[in-house]
């Protein structure tokens, strides 16, 4: 759903462009309450993930495909603040690097794809868990509902925006038809995507799933006809819970790594839905060439690469690189102004 330049008009780009930078913003500062020593390095590697299967576009239609994008995943496993800045510097990294997602259209992407994915997601996600079992398996499955609504929201948010500000004059109950009826099929996709990634990385580490905090229920003992609190098992020793952190973070490293520097090359290469949605009715007239369009990685090649397989894996690992060291930088930075910070969090 990475909107180019061209699709909406300029002050519809800068109003969301003052959204998605006063929604960072609150991000950045609220996200120090999700982030501590053990999860700050997890959210690098969730945004590097997120690139990683963003590249993996999959069959949902005749002659269309979809990608995940991310918002229900990332909130889970760190937060939704710190899923809003992941999702954002997934972003950032396409729009700049590899010309993907239009600079002025950098503020309608963030809000669409960062900001209305992670906050309806968590939201759908919170509310399930009151009222199902609480176990992994309503985690699990509260993340698949989550994911799945989160992606016809986002369809649903385009839709609005460009009845507001879009650059064709289209029939916006087409458009909105054509949306959310291939997203809905594409936020399957998702879901499936989020809760096999939630449903994995909390059969290892639920501890690390931001969203199954407090899932864990004290075991009970009965004493003399009354249930009592049973004493508190004795915590994993700190090396070994920091060796089992560096095993799932270099296992989620190498898997980002493979995902995008392999399996990208046999994704499908059918327009996305928000493309094909475009090129259908028409609102793709006025799109303008990427500010970007000369970068040496611009549509996820390597330039000078002759071989396609070569050249798609070699960005693709520069990709999950690139996004790995820019989120770590950002949430070890987040992280080191709560730990000097510390009257500020409650």
């Amino acid at each position: 759903m990475h909107v180019p330049d061209g699709f909406f008009d300029a002050p519809t780009s800068a109003v969301t462009g003052a959204v998605a930078v006063g929604a960072l913003a609150v991000s950045l500062r609220y996200a120090r309450r999700e982030l501590d020593e053990r999860t700050a390095p997890l959210a690098g590697l969730v945004a590097a993930f997120i690139f990683a299967v963003q590249m993996l576009n999959f069959p949902v239609a005749a002659g269309t495909s979809g990608h995940l994008l991310g918002g229900a995943l990332a909130a889970i496993l760190v937060g939704p603040f710190t899923g809003v800045l992941c999702v954002s510097v997934v972003l950032l990294m396409q729009g700049i690097l590899f010309a993907d997602g239009g600079l002025t259209a950098l503020g309608v992407n963030i809000t669409d794809m960062a900001i209305v994915t992670t906050v309806v997601a968590y939201a759908v996600f919170r509310g399930l868990l009151k009222v199902l079992p609480r176990s992994r398996r309503s985690v699990t499955a509260a993340s698949f509902v989550a994911a799945l609504l989160s992606v016809p929201a986002a369809s649903v948010a385009f839709t609005l925006l460009y009845a507001v500000g879009g650059t064709t004059d289209v029939s916006i109950g087409k458009v909105a038809t054509a949306m959310i009826g291939v997203h809905v099929l594409i936020g399957v996709g998702e879901a499936a995507i989020t809760a096999l990634t939630v449903g994995a990385v909390i059969a290892v580490r639920p501890d690390l799933v931001y969203g199954a905090r407090g899932m864990r229920q004290g075991l009970k003992l009965r004493v003399n006809g009354a249930l009592v609190d049973a004493p508190s098992a004795p915590s994993a020793p700190v090396a070994g819970a920091r060796a089992s952190r560096r095993a799932l973070w270099a296992t989620g490293l190498v898997t980002s790594l493979v995902l995008a520097g392999f399996v990208s090359f046999y994704a499908s290469s059918d327009p996305d839905g928000l493309e094909k949605v475009a090129r259908d009715q028409g609102i793709d007239a006025r799109t303008e060439e990427h500010a970007a369009a000369g970068s040496p990685l611009a549509d996820y090649g390597v330039e000078d690469v002759s071989d396609p397989r070569l050249s798609g894996g070699l960005a693709g690992v520069i990709g999950v690189g690139a996004t790995v060291v820019a989120g770590s930088a950002v949430f070890r930075a987040v992280r080191k102004r709560r730990t000097t910070a510390p009257s500020q969090v409650r």
